[in-house]
């Protein structure tokens, strides 16, 4: 019996007989597919028109803005189509529909506008599926529709947090140039300006804030610091270098009091605040001392934490920083120069008798009570006490300052 041939094997199961390859096939849709594709263009033009009548937002933007954001509709509906045609292809849903508009877009529009425009074209479509749809595929349509605004809700978060990934990566850039501006005395109208674009509004009161950095991402400080900044009220700009972390806050007089409220992500070591300056240019200054301050705050065994720049004037001075010399003589003893020789003299025998009062009266042949009210009169003149220990350091050093200073000028 002879063996059957191929084509006859082929016809007796129902199978194709092998031949060249097809080239495609037909789409199991076709007819809803091409009625699609017709319709693209007047589901748009319907999704243009509904954005214009419910979204006041869309009526009050540009006509540039308003057009590229038309063509971001006709793109949706057009990479809806092509996703219907294949559903199985892998696609990039961010690049066919968003690609189309320039990157400027998403500052132009938030995410909530993003979300409401494609929230109203899918509307315009679904409720345009049982015209669109071939008899017999509208809940075929309807559901390829509810995967594909899942997808287009998922490509709409992927392009606003690139795009927030990359602003924050810029803005990070620019206050890290900030900072360090600041910190090396080199702020001017420019660094202003770029803090003023970090949403800086320039309050009246600034100071520097210095410590040790964590170890770890600094990412993850810098965020710990901006949260304790909001929960006290602050403006801050911050960042790391090197080994300090750095921040320049404003809002409030009282340095100390900053400092308190932001020491918690600083790591273990002193954290030194600078003095209040008016404004970001003149946070040079604070930045300034409050670095001379940290590095002159081991001499100080029991310094606080955190501590003010200004009281680390003795350590500070003895460290060889000239603003604090400088400070010492024009604010201890510049005034009791001027206040008279008798509260110079007074001091100076009183801090050279061990703080012993009536030591200093019998040097000074006057009573006690003399020379206790000159001493009173010194806490007056300079707001430093000098029955204090740690106030009778500062001044006696600003003594010796002062009269070096006295010396140089004689010579």
């Amino acid at each position: 019996m002879p063996e059957p041939s191929a084509n006859e094997i082929h016809q007796d199961t129902g199978a194709a007989a092998p031949g060249p390859a097809r080239t495609g096939r037909a789409h199991a849709h076709a007819a809803t597919l091409r009625r699609l594709e017709k319709s693209s263009g007047s589901l748009a033009a319907q999704a243009i028109a509904r954005m214009d009548e419910t979204l006041s937002w869309y009526r009050a933007m540009p006509p540039e803005n308003r057009s590229w954001i038309g063509l971001v509709a006709q793109a949706g509906i057009a990479a809806f189509t092509e996703w219907f045609r294949h559903p199985d292809a892998p696609q990039a849903i961010s690049t066919d529909v968003f690609g189309t508009a320039p990157r400027e877009l998403t500052r132009a529009i938030t995410l909530r506008q993003t979300v409401e425009m494609v929230r109203t074209t899918i509307e315009v479509m679904e409720s345009a599926i049982d015209e669109v749809a071939a008899p017999g595929d509208e809940s075929v349509l309807r559901e390829a529709l509810l995967v594909y605004a899942r997808e287009i809700a998922f490509a709409t978060a992927q392009v606003y947090a690139q795009a927030a990934e990359a602003r924050g990566a810029w803005d990070a850039r620019l206050e890290s140039l900030v900072v360090n501006a600041v910190l090396s005395g080199e702020a001017d109208e420019g660094a202003v300006s770029r803090a003023a674009a970090l949403g800086w509004n320039s309050p009246d009161h600034v100071c520097v804030v210095l410590g040790t950095a964590p170890d770890g991402d600094s990412e993850l400080t810098v965020e710990a610091i901006r949260r304790a900044a909001r929960h006290a009220k602050l403006q801050v700009l911050t960042g790391v270098l090197g080994a300090r972390l750095v921040v320049i806050a404003g809002g409030n007089d009282n340095p100390l009091a900053v400092a308190k409220a932001l020491i918690g992500p600083y790591a273990a070591g002193p954290v030194v605040a600078g003095p209040i300056v008016p404004d970001l240019l003149a946070a040079t200054r604070s930045a300034q001392a409050a670095a001379a301050g940290l590095k002159a705050c081991g001499a100080w065994q029991d310094a606080p934490r955190p501590v003010l720049a200004d009281d680390l004037l003795p350590e500070r001075a003895m460290a060889g920083d000239p603003a604090a010399r400088e400070q010492l003589v024009e604010e201890i003893y510049r005034p009791l120069e001027e206040a008279g020789s008798a509260l110079l003299e007074t001091l100076s025998v009183y801090l050279e008798q061990a703080s012993s009062l009536e030591g200093a009266a019998r040097m000074l042949f006057v009573h006690p009570n003399t020379v206790r009210y000159r001493l009173r009169r010194v806490t007056d003149v300079t707001g430093w006490s000098p029955s204090d220990v740690r106030s009778a350091f500062t001044l006696r050093i600003a003594l010796i300052l002062g009269r070096l200073a006295a010396s140089d000028h004689k010579a």
